[in-house]
């Protein structure tokens, strides 16, 4: 088992690199939030979802996070009547994305704060590092 302080800086960084993954996803949701099918009545963009499992690293003797899977939203698309789209279906509506701004913009800033903290503890064990180094070098 490693010292508690590279292993909370280890942990932390397996968060960075879950909520980076989760930030990626969002703006892909957000940048396709108005994209429609090519053909008439087809489908078009769906929203994608990141789901999030714990996994035990035995060499540090603590959980670690890990991306499980991209996943994609099976909620109902947003219909829009507008018989000249191209994208119209027989009746003249307009499958749309089921992706909410509001939704997403609520997801990147659970991300991002998530990120932040993540951050805080690396900086906080790398200081109590240097902190401790600098005290061994003292005596």
């Amino acid at each position: 088992m490693s010292d508690p302080l590279t292993a909370a800086m280890a942990i932390a960084s397996t968060g960075l690199q879950a909520q980076s993954t989760r930030m990626r996803v969002v703006s892909e949701n957000v940048a396709n939030a108005n994209s429609t099918s090519d053909v008439p009545g087809g489908d078009p963009y769906r929203r994608k979802t990141v789901t999030f499992d714990a996994e035990l690293d035995r060499a540090i003797g603590a959980s670690m996070v890990k991306v499980k899977a991209i996943g994609v939203d099976k909620s109902d698309f947003r219909m829009n009547y507008d018989p000249s789209h191209p994208a119209a279906d027989a009746a003249g509506y307009v499958k749309l994305p089921n992706v909410s701004a509001l939704i997403e913009m609520a997801d990147l800033r659970e991300a991002t704060r998530s990120y932040e903290a993540n951050l805080n503890i690396i900086e906080q064990a790398r200081t109590m590092m240097m902190r401790t180094t600098d005290l061994i070098r003292r005596n």
